[in-house]
């Protein structure tokens, strides 16, 4: 059992970090930054190609982390990889000792940096949570069995602050029934909007860890308002940061007090 599991199971207020690989081969500074995390968090996300963006990938760097002993959360999207080749990356995975996944659909790569990609979505993440979980159960989603089974601990992402939240409940159920075992969230800057998220899904028995990136910057603020998906900055509070003089010192990030 991973650590990150046997906190969220305990019922503990988790904490945990994330990274982002480079792009290109030089992964010092990505090494250096976990290493600064080291004790301060459960477990380390590792981005998978996150915006889109051709990067050095997510399997490789959890690897360098499980090596330095630190635990990671291997990110896997679908939109890089069919079937065959992300049941073949989980059971990887496994056996370089990763533990944890988050499982995404991910962004299109029209998001991204290079607009010529083609885009694969042979599955969409319901659909990769259901394929760890048959993994987990000892059988690819064909039914063959497997020379021994993983076990991973299997997380989803949500974002609380759409509009409307009926949809991402509806789906936030789907990934639940085909094995999701805890949450992450966007980045969170509307507490009242995901105060209601949170009463929304109160029935739900799976923790859900929020997401907090701290703003530098209005710039930054702006930047993701227009380039991430499923974020929203309050025009309020990049005014805020824009009116203040030590933005670099100032940055906003106003997390949810409540946990689930």
């Amino acid at each position: 059992m991973s650590k990150l599991q046997q906190a969220l199971d305990s019922g503990k207020f988790v904490i945990t970090g994330e990274i982002g690989p480079p792009k290109g081969v030089d992964i010092e500074r990505c090494l250096e930054d976990a290493e600064k995390l080291r004790g301060q968090v459960v477990a380390i996300n590792v981005t998978d190609l996150q915006s889109a963006v051709m990067r050095v990938g997510s399997l490789a760097l959890c690897t360098k982390l499980v090596e330095r002993k630190l635990e990671p959360v291997f990110q896997l999207t679908c939109r890089d990889r069919n079937r065959l080749a992300l049941q073949s990356d989980l059971l990887s995975a496994w056996t370089l000792g990763i533990r944890n996944v988050l499982c995404l659909t991910g962004d299109h790569p029209v998001l991204g940096d290079d607009r010529d990609a083609k885009p694969v979505y042979d599955l969409d993440s319901v659909q990769l949570l259901k394929a760890a979980s048959f993994l987990n159960g000892g059988h690819d989603m064909s039914g063959h069995e497997l020379e021994g089974k993983p076990d991973f601990f299997l997380g989803a992402v949500v974002t609380p602050t759409a509009e409307p939240l009926e949809p991402q409940i509806i789906k936030m159920e789907k990934k639940i029934a085909a094995g999701a075992k805890f949450f992450q969230t966007q980045a969170v800057y509307e507490p009242e909007s995901f105060e209601r998220f949170m009463n929304e899904t109160q029935s739900f028995t799976v923790p859900v860890i929020a997401g907090i990136v701290v703003l530098k910057s209005a710039a930054m603020a702006r930047f993701m308002n227009q380039n991430v998906a499923g974020i929203n900055v309050p025009e309020e509070l990049v005014q805020e940061m824009a009116n203040t003089k030590s933005e670099d010192r100032n940055g906003l990030g106003r997390p949810y007090s409540g946990d689930h």
